[in-house]
């Protein structure tokens, strides 16, 4: 399914528009819409499916953390009216995902992280991104897939693209020093939303470790590996990955059904 980017009082986002519960996905730093394409293509059809383009690249350069895109989520959230959403994110959008689920309980059907942030991270770090040499770019774009391939042309010239227009690059740098500082360990007990956690048994961006750490402190939380599998399961094992979530979503659902 190809959904259009729509513009509304600010906001630009992709919906299906589907009657029934909202799956509300966060991109990461160097995310796209294209990332969670199969996910749209599985889930379409029976959920409200709903990307929101996170203003990385928009906000004020003193708004440029996670708390501002949190903040972007909660206005995206409360403009378009949502009740409960089932959460997902990816990296830095699972990082945006628990802090906003913190801050609004009560709007959260689920939660799902893969590969977040908010606990451990390794990826371009919190230095100045190497510009101008295409093939580090591509190496360290590949870097983030178990399966080098997954790195296609189209998003290493993306990824390029970012790191060498230097207000994009600035405000990359920013946000992963506000992730670092953002550090929820201390919090990840106040979680409380049903959480699934899929990781790639390879992931070298936020390692096994990481989900375990992330299930060990969310009381009410699932951890599934993927194997042969980097730091964007739902890009590089689809169909394993949309498995689990559809099992997952099905069962709160019918929790809440019955409560």
């Amino acid at each position: 399914m190809t959904l259009s980017v729509k513009e509304e009082n600010g906001l630009r986002y992709i919906e299906s528009g589907t009657p029934g519960e909202t799956l509300l996905l966060l991109h990461g730093l160097f995310g796209a819409l294209s990332n969670f394409q199969g996910i749209i293509d599985h889930f379409a059809d029976r959920y409200n499916v709903v990307v929101p383009l996170l203003p990385i690249y928009e906000l004020p350069i003193f708004q440029v953390s996670v708390m501002g895109l949190v903040d972007f989520t909660t206005k995206f959230v409360e403009q378009k009216g949502y009740d409960k959403v089932h959460l997902l994110g990816n990296s830095l959008g699972g990082h945006v995902a628990l802090l906003y689920a913190l801050a609004h309980p009560e709007r959260i059907a689920s939660i799902t992280l893969t590969g977040s942030s908010g606990l451990f991270e390794s990826a371009f770090g919190t230095a100045f991104p190497k510009r101008g040499d295409y093939e580090y770019i591509k190496s360290k774009t590949a870097e983030t897939f178990y399966n080098p391939a997954v790195a296609s042309k189209e998003l290493v010239d993306e990824v390029f693209d970012i790191v060498n227009d230097r207000n994009k690059a600035i405000r990359v740098v920013a946000t992963a020093k506000s992730a670092v500082r953002h550090n929820l360990g201390d919090k990840l007990h106040n979680i409380k939303a049903p959480t699934l956690l899929i990781w790639g048994k390879q992931d070298s961006v936020t390692p096994p470790f990481v989900g375990e750490k992330f299930h060990e402190l969310i009381s009410d939380s699932k951890l599934f590996f993927i194997d042969e599998c980097g730091h964007a399961p739902m890009m590089e094992k689809p169909k394993e990955f949309n498995s689990i979530l559809d099992g997952f979503l099905k069962d709160v659902s019918e929790k809440n059904t019955v409560a």
